[in-house]
């Protein structure tokens, strides 16, 4: 019997290799993340990327992001090639606006004071070519040097732009929206280009600034907790703006609060007029993920892709080596018939697939597999200190094995503690005195999975093939449903000093019944009515949780993952929103989740007013 069992093991492992025929996706996307060279002289070596822009030039899609010295093109929103350029300025691109006018794929880097820069153009940005759309800029209007705000004449502005957004509308008239700040608003100036030159077309317009006060969600910190990392209260801000015409509305999407923790998400206020008035939009925020292995959302882009299906990217946070340590999520959406925009985070860190044609659910796009690999046993053939096997499967890309060399034949490996059914896996790398700060040939990434019944006899279910690419959030989709209880990687080559990895996750399905419907769900708006409390009783065999919230019963548009071990030991489960508008009505349902599936939605109630007594 067992030699039977392993014989068909082994010929539903071989029988295609892994992503022959891909057809899902994973979070933070998987591309070949720069190393960042801003930290060479402090010795400080990561790979990161951030404030995506994306967008769609004749049929296929282009990403650009923060000092990546080129960027990315892929006709499927899952296979991203990178493109070095004919030209690139020598200290880099940081949060560019980019935009198509059919012909043309025009890219403007952030620019300030100290930081000068040119428009660039590329009539075929797949080969790489750029040209100059402008190579001598003109001073922005009303600008002054805003390191002392309060010497600034009355009606100055900073110098910039700085997160620049770029619209052309339906008339051919272009608009440009900007800035980052904790202090000044987002502007937007209508522009226009002639002859080799930017023609600002009238002075710049504040548009709006962040009310932390009025808006939970815009408050700094993480959880919203309106602190920096050593307690010290600050100011939140308001950066990467972004604008999308939907059905005569204008959409002018913001990030906020900042970067630097889970709370970083995307915000939109909504007018019928391209410089305003803007009007904040009650359901916001619009692209929110505070909770899971992806965490946070904001800095990004949205945009349709080829049959009509809305997406946003955002900047989820790393932050183990530098402040600044960061990856890139693509999140799906929609725009309801009533104008409301939103983008799912629910299971946004599992494998989802990527549209063949129009979907109008985008959470349908979810396939279900659930995560296999949550707090089981890892064991390495060799570890650095306290690095251990064991923080692989912890789910928090800020803890990680090193293996005591890097070299070829160094092996890591997870048991899943019984037999499932293996459908995906990602492999995250994490940066561990590295040692590098630019790109370079040795910079790639090979390796092995192989799978296991019984821990002894291996067969190989996936591997890193040509060309060669760095490959830090290495994903592989299984051609064909695996049983196994044990996948382990094989080293190969990577690029850094060091051989680190933060998680292996493992993706399919368990035998066994999904958890039953989380009951006794109350939810108590604080007095500060940015804050409500929600509570549910623990579900037996649930791993983790979705809270799924938002502004109307039916459309419970925004969720916060939370697993199960991190709510205590109680019958009864809390936590706390920090996440809501004052003066608006809220509805919540929690679902429960295993590895063998989803629970049916709660009942959903209304986040009510906690009674005040005398």
């Amino acid at each position: 019997m067992r030699t039977l069992i392993a014989t068909a093991f082994a010929a539903a492992s071989l029988a295609a290799p892994a992503g022959a025929q891909q057809r899902t996706y994973i979070n933070p996307i998987d591309i070949d993340y720069r190393y960042n060279w801003e930290q060479t002289n402090s010795g400080v070596s990561y790979r990161t990327g951030a404030d995506p822009a994306v967008v769609r030039h004749k049929g296929a899609y282009y990403l650009f992001e923060t000092l990546a010295d080129g960027y990315w093109r892929s006709t499927d929103l899952m296979h991203w090639t990178f493109i070095t350029p004919s030209m690139w300025p020598g200290g880099g691109i940081v949060a560019p606006a980019v935009a198509s006018d059919g012909d043309r794929l025009i890219l403007w880097p952030s620019m300030s004071f100290t930081r000068p820069g040119s428009i660039y153009v590329s009539t075929a940005p797949e080969t790489g070519k750029l040209d100059y759309l402008v190579r001598s800029m003109p001073d922005l209007p009303g600008a002054e040097d805003d390191r002392y705000p309060e010497k600034m004449s009355p009606g100055a502005i900073p110098p910039g732009p700085w997160d620049p957004g770029l619209l052309k509308d339906d008339d051919g008239r272009w608009y440009l929206y900007w800035d980052s700040s904790n202090v000044f608003p987002i502007y937007g100036i209508e522009i226009a280009f002639e002859d080799g030159k930017l023609i600002y077309k009238d002075k710049a317009t504040p548009l709006f600034v962040l009310h932390p006060e009025q808006h939970g969600w815009e408050r700094f910190g993480q959880d919203h907790s309106g602190l920096l990392a050593n307690g010290q209260p600050t100011k939140p801000y308001v950066e990467g703006a972004w604008v999308n015409k939907v059905g005569g509305r204008y959409y002018l999407q913001y990030g906020a609060p900042g970067t630097e923790f889970n709370a970083y998400a995307n915000g939109t206020y909504v007018s019928d007029k391209p410089l305003g008035p803007f009007k904040y939009a009650d359901y916001n925020p619009i692209a929110y993920k505070p909770g899971g292995f992806v965490h946070g959302a904001g800095h990004g882009s949205s945009f349709q892709d080829n049959y009509g299906n809305w997406w946003n990217t955002g900047t989820p946070w790393i932050g183990y080596n530098w402040t600044f340590e960061r990856r890139i999520d693509l999140l799906p959406g929609k725009v309801y018939s009533d104008g409301q925009i939103a983008f799912t985070s629910r299971f946004a860190d599992f494998p989802y697939y990527a549209p063949t044609s129009k979907v109008d659910d985008p959470d349908s796009l979810f396939t279900g597999w659930m995560l296999l690999s949550y707090r089981k046993p890892a064991s390495a053939s060799s570890t650095m200190g306290d690095f251990a096997a064991s923080r692989v499967t912890d789910e928090n890309p800020q803890t990680f094995w090193v293996a005591g060399k890097n070299q070829s034949g160094e092996m890591l490996t997870v048991d899943l503690g019984k037999v499932d059914t293996v459908r995906a896996a990602q492999v995250n790398f994490a940066d561990y005195k590295s040692g590098r700060f630019g790109d370079a040939p040795d910079i790639y990434t090979e390796f092995e999975l192989q799978g296991s019944i019984d821990g002894k006899n291996w067969t190989k279910i996936a591997q890193t093939e040509a060309p060669r690419r760095d490959r830090p959030n290495a994903y592989f989709e299984l051609a064909q449903p695996l049983r196994a209880r044990f996948i382990r990687y094989v080293h190969g080559h990577v690029g850094a000093a060091n051989l680190g990895i933060s998680d292996l996750r493992v993706f399919g399905s368990a035998e066994g019944r999904a958890p039953a419907v989380p009951v006794n769900l109350t939810a108590n708006r604080h007095p500060d009515q940015r804050d409500a409390t929600i509570r549910w009783a623990r579900v037996p065999g649930a791993i983790g949780y979705n809270i799924r919230f938002g502004i109307r019963p039916d459309r419970l548009t925004l969720t916060h993952q939370l697993w199960a071990d991190e709510l205590g030991d109680g019958p009864t489960l809390t936590k706390e929103l920090r996440s809501l508008n004052s003066v608006v009505t809220y509805w919540v349902a929690v679902e429960a989740f295993n590895e063998s599936g989803v629970s049916k939605l709660s009942r959903v109630r209304q986040v009510r007013q906690q009674a005040t007594h005398r």
